[in-house]
Order: structure tokens, then C-alpha cells, then sequence
């Protein structure tokens, strides 16, 4: 598959109608810390471009995985890991963008880190405090 993209956030985008979660990362979350940043390094890579997607998976969302590429062959994946606004997710990359992570990346994109344990409950703390303050405001 091939096309333009838009980008839905840090690691889904759409080519041709077709939702895409880019192929083993994991961006943080639009309301998260970080997410919007996310987004937009996601924007800039991507516009005016033609990205190729080479399906590999269906996520337990019913979405397509695959990996894409811009037309200079730069994996997206890879990019967004390197800008330090994803980090890699080893249960289905096997680890290959474990490497290109910087240093301190998983203490910044915290909540991410936290979803690759299993441990939601943070997440679920974080989502609360957020609401509590939108209440306060």
C-alpha cells in the first residue's frame, strides 16, 4: 500500500482510507505528556510524502501493523524512536529499535514504558489527576 498520509497520532496513521499502527513502537497517547510533540515530529516527517506500508500484522484493535517508509527508505518506526517520542515495543518488534532509543527515554515517555509492563494502573492514576484537574480549572 502506498500513498499519502495522515497522521493520526504518534504511531497510527492513514493511507487510503486504511488506519495504520506503525510496526513495533509505541508513541505516547495524544492526552499524555508528550503525545501532541508525538503527533507532529509524525506530521513532519510525513507530509508531502508518499509512504509505503508493508503490512505485517492485525492489532488485537482489529488494526492493520505495518511497517512504513518514506520514499527515501527511512523506516517511520525508526525516525520517531531516534527523536525520542516513541519508544521500541520488544513483544512485537523483537527488539529491533531498542537500540536507536536515547538515553532517558523511558523515564520521559513514562506512561508508554508503564503500558509495555502491564501495569494500567498507572495509567488509570494519570487519566484520573488529569480529569480532576480539568474539574479544578
Amino acid at each position: 500500500m502506498r500513498g499519502p498520509a495522515y497522521v493520526v497520532d504518534g504511531d497510527t496513521i492513514k493511507i487510503q482510507k486504511t488506519q495504520i499502527r506503525l510496526f513495533g513502537i509505541d508513541a505516547p497517547e495524544m492526552n499524555h505528556p508528550y503525545g501532541k510533540k508525538a503527533k507532529w515530529a509524525m506530521v513532519k516527517l510525513c507530509k508531502g510524502q508518499v509512504i509505503s506500508a508493508e503490512v505485517t500484522d492485525t492489532d488485537d484493535h482489529g488494526r492493520t501493523v505495518a511497517k512504513c517508509a518514506l520514499p527515501d527508505g527511512r523506516d517511520l518506526s525508526a525516525e520517531l524512536v531516534k527523536l525520542g517520542l516513541a519508544i521500541d515495543w520488544p513483544k512485537f518488534s523483537g527488539g529491533i529499535y531498542r537500540h536507536l532509543e536515547p538515553d532517558g527515554v523511558r523515564k520521559k515517555l513514562w506512561l508508554a514504558d508503564a503500558r509495555q509492563k502491564g501495569r494500567m494502573h498507572v495509567w488509570e492514576r494519570y487519566d484520573a489527576q488529569q480529569a480532576a484537574k480539568r474539574k479544578q480549572a
